[in-house]
């Protein structure tokens, strides 16, 4: 559904943690990464198949993450997906980790669609980008 995300939820664990009990703060892009693959493949395109099939895959070209209250372990916490601008090569993503109503962090997130061989830019297939335009919460570029 246009402008509305995709959720992922995932529970905190010990080794997501630091020696505080707070997560650390790298995971949060391991987080948002897992959540772009589940929207992935519940838009119908698992990135194994997409790889092995057409040869493509996405790569982060560039990340801003700004943090803004902790997650802790046991916690759990929504994981929100919006795509904000897709191209025929890359899209861009604004996600959102949150604990109920608490923000924990937030990206922005650009990734490009490469081949797999060379790792260089090649254009989405055509269903991939309509179903990414589908979702396009603003066309803004970034």
């Amino acid at each position: 559904m246009p402008g509305q995300p995709f959720t992922w939820t995932v529970r905190v664990y010990y080794e997501d943690t630091d020696t505080g009990g707070v997560v650390y703060y790298a995971n949060y892009l391991k987080f948002f990464e897992r959540a772009r693959t589940e929207w992935l493949r519940a838009a119908g395109f698992g990135q194994q198949a997409l790889a092995a099939e057409q040869g493509l895959q996405f790569v982060v070209a560039r990340i801003e993450c700004d943090y803004r209250r902790p997650a802790r372990l046991d916690d759990v916490i929504d994981i929100d997906v919006r795509v904000i601008h897709a191209g025929r090569v890359s899209v861009v993503f604004e996600q959102v980790a949150r604990r109920g109503d608490d923000l924990l962090a937030q990206a922005r997130v650009r990734a490009g669609c490469v081949d797999t061989r060379t790792l260089a830019p090649r254009a989405m297939p055509a269903p991939m980008l309509e179903a990414m335009k589908s979702m396009v919460l603003n066309e803004a570029t970034p």
